[in-house]
């Protein structure tokens, strides 16, 4: 009988007779309950091993997406240094207009192609 949609089976509530036969039958449902017990202990025990496993596994990736976004940090640093740099100089707000304007047609010609593809 199942309740609450757990796979447990409640131990028979019947009394047991008594004498050899009856400890014998008591002898065997308990063996019966540990090999069921040991099946699921061991089940567990590959499941926390796998567990572990995708931890570490997820943690390596962690760790490297973590480095990429330092060095994309840097590497976004250093060009914003060099892009006020080039604003700060005499003519630089002539460059940055051309810069603007030939990001902002590659956003559009980016959309564009994406959205008609």
């Amino acid at each position: 009988m199942r309740r609450n949609n757990y796979p447990y089976q409640p131990l028979n509530q019947h009394p047991a007779p008594s004498g050899p036969a009856g400890h014998d039958a008591l002898e065997a449902e308990n063996e019966r309950a540990a090999e069921e017990l040991q099946q699921k202990i061991g089940a567990l025990k590959s499941l926390t091993i796998d567990i572990g496993n995708e931890v570490r596994y997820q943690d390596k990736l962690l760790r490297g997406i973590d480095d990429d976004m330092d060095r994309t940090g840097g590497f976004l640093g250093n060009t914003m240094t060099r892009v006020v740099r080039l604003a700060k100089q005499g003519g630089g707000s002539k460059q940055m207009c051309y810069m603007f304007l030939f990001v902002l047609f590659v956003f559009v010609l980016l959309w564009l192609t994406l959205k008609f593809k």
